[in-house]
């Protein structure tokens, strides 16, 4: 355990750049073990879930170095993995073993994937589902839990799946598995999901496209057995870990904070949408495209806040940045009101169990519901709390930022899960003015 508290602060200012967007980072690795020829990856996340695929990719025969803060990865083409010796740990990473499983599912091998107790826990039938209709093997524990064991078949399946629930991480396994298929494999969706892996596949010289269909679902085919060539990936800021940023900028007095080169995909901007809405000031600089994503510098400064009623048709655009919108709401002026949010009782934790009980513990009037939250804010919050992070890193740096603003500091009882998507988090912060610190294990 390493237990972290944030007492108030006083103005954030500054200019920042915060850890490569993880979501494009994991599919550069993978994009490029996949491709003919040598990938160069710059802006790479150093996160440990990021490092985690890197190091399955190299159990499985792909060559990975990193130079200069260059990642270089050396592909094998589509079907070129070898069956690793050992088990792969993929640690708290969902992404991860999601998205491996359709690469892994590309050729006949047998490959075994273990993880921590958070991500042992998590529900993975949603994508063996479909890939089983691919051809697919698994061997799981209760049928759907880590350790479980993928083996791909001698020739995969096209198909066409319609996604029960928005997921990218469940669109991009079949899409990855499909491009060793031959054919054509679709995905049907009702609501959009994050294209990064429809980007990549595009940018690597994919035939992917999308179209809608006679009920506005958007359907999505990739052509299967491409050769799919190396390109250089410079990975722009996670627009996730921005958030952390801009609502402490936002909450703390007198702030005025850039971050930069942050990924405005417009799947995943929802956020930076909703705080608009609430009364942010804050603004885009220098916006650009790179490696076929919108980038562009944020500025963000101190601004009152208000409650609104957050679209439930917003949550795939922004499904991951509730917890810390949570910690803006609770200082907004009014009530804030979130639902279709039922995919966060699947994440590291039940999210929403998780930031309800963390937000009471401060003072905070929350009602949690089967799909969403109703927050009161405040002008000031009590704080003084001790929050149980539940192995989460976003709710680890929720609560953090929360103790930038509230009367009484707040500790998270084990700040270690950040290190999964944002290392030097309290760095970074305490750069710009804030006050986050290690605690003693016996601090209440």
């Amino acid at each position: 355990m390493n237990p972290l508290s944030s007492r108030r602060s006083s103005a954030l200012t500054g200019t920042v750049s915060v850890p490569g967007d993880k979501s494009i980072s994991h599919r550069a690795l993978l994009f490029g073990a996949m491709a003919i020829g040598e990938t160069r990856i710059s802006g790479l996340s150093q996160g440990e879930d990021v490092q985690d695929t890197a190091s399955a990719l190299k159990a499985m025969g792909v060559g990975i170095t990193v130079k200069e803060d260059i990642c270089t990865v050396e592909g094998r083409g589509i079907g070129g993995l070898m069956e690793p010796e050992t088990a792969i740990d993929l640690g708290n990473s969902g992404t991860a073993v999601r998205l491996l499983m359709g690469v892994v599912a590309q050729q006949p091998v047998k490959v075994h994937f273990t993880g921590d107790a958070s991500l042992s826990s998590r529900p993975m039938a949603r994508v063996m589902t479909p890939l089983k209709q691919q051809g697919i093997e698994f061997d799981a524990r209760d049928d759907n839990l880590l350790p479980l064991s993928v083996r791909g078949p001698e020739c995969l399946l096209p198909i066409q799946y319609a996604l029960p629930v928005p997921s990218a991480q469940v669109k991009s396994a079949i899409l990855l598995a499909g491009l060793a298929a031959p054919g054509e494999t679709s995905v049907i969706e009702k609501e959009r999901t994050r294209d990064h892996t429809e980007r990549m596949v595009t940018y690597f010289g994919g035939d992917i496209h999308t179209q809608t269909g006679d009920k506005g679902e958007h359907i999505i085919t990739v052509s299967g057995q491409p050769e799919l060539k190396a390109a250089p990936v410079d990975v722009p800021g996670d627009p996730s870990q921005a958030a952390f940023v801009v609502v402490a900028a936002l909450l703390c007095p007198d702030s005025d904070v850039v971050v930069e080169n942050v990924c405005l995909n417009s799947l995943r901007d929802g956020i930076f949408v909703t705080l608009r809405e609430m009364g942010a000031n804050l603004e885009y600089l220098n916006e650009r495209e790179s490696g076929g994503e919108l980038v562009a510098d944020i500025r963000v400064r101190s601004s009152q806040l208000r409650g609104i009623v957050v679209p439930a048709t917003r949550a795939p655009s922004m499904i991951d940045e509730y917890p810390v919108l949570s910690i803006a709401a609770a200082f907004a002026k009014g009530q804030t009101v979130m639902k279709g949010l039922a995919e966060l009782r699947v994440k590291e934790s039940d999210r929403l169990a998780v930031m309800a009980a963390g937000l009471k513990a401060c003072g905070i009037a929350v009602t949690e519901q089967p799909d969403g939250m109703i927050i009161d804010g405040a002008t000031s919050v009590r704080g003084g709390a001790t929050v149980a992070t539940h192995l989460d890193h976003r709710i680890a740096m929720s609560f953090l930022v929360l103790g930038l603003m509230s009367d009484q500091a707040v500790t998270v009882d084990d700040g270690g899960p950040i290190d999964t998507s944002f290392p030097g988090f309290a760095e970074l912060f305490n750069g710009m003015g804030a006050h986050i610190s290690a605690t003693e294990r016996n601090a209440s």
